[in-house]
């Protein structure tokens, strides 16, 4: 979104007739799709083989290794998607000190939320509760406590 040049260059080549007004997203996306039709595909043919005949033997090993490819697609999905949800968090978080890098290769974040802090001010007869938001972040390898900038 940033660069004008390349929303003029996507542009373009979106309204192009042989991209039938596709979007980039689209094409995409695509091979996901193509892989997940290959596997309903494959589930048919080894419905239709004759048992423990050859053409069983090799669609099982075809089935196998596609839903292997699946399974592999589906993981390197969520690391991206993890190692997003860590660059938009870093963007957002100021450290006053750096503590520890928050991008990581091993590091994903779990769960985050947003809680309410109790803050019991004086110790007289009129307790005084006031409250403040703070946020917990819970990664895979350790709980980070923020709170928004005043």
């Amino acid at each position: 979104n940033g660069n004008a040049g390349f929303q003029q260059v996507l542009e373009r080549l979106e309204s192009d007739p042989v991209c039938q007004r596709l979007s980039l997203k689209s094409f995409l996306i695509l091979p996901f799709q193509r892989i997940t039709r290959l596997k309903l595909l494959l589930q048919n043919i080894l419905k239709r083989t004759r048992p423990g005949s050859e053409e069983e033997v090799q669609a099982t090993q075809a089935y196998d290794a596609l839903e292997k490819l699946i399974k592999d697609c589906n993981e390197n999905v969520q690391r991206m998607k993890s190692t997003e949800e860590l660059i938009y968090l870093s963007q957002k978080i100021e450290f006053e000190c750096k503590i520890f890098p928050l991008i990581s290769q091993s590091r994903r974040l779990v769960k985050c939320g947003e809680l309410t802090a109790l803050d019991f001010n004086n110790p007289s007869p009129k307790w005084k509760v006031t409250t403040r938001p703070i946020y917990l972040h819970l990664f895979n390898d350790c709980l980070l406590l923020s709170r928004p900038k005043e």
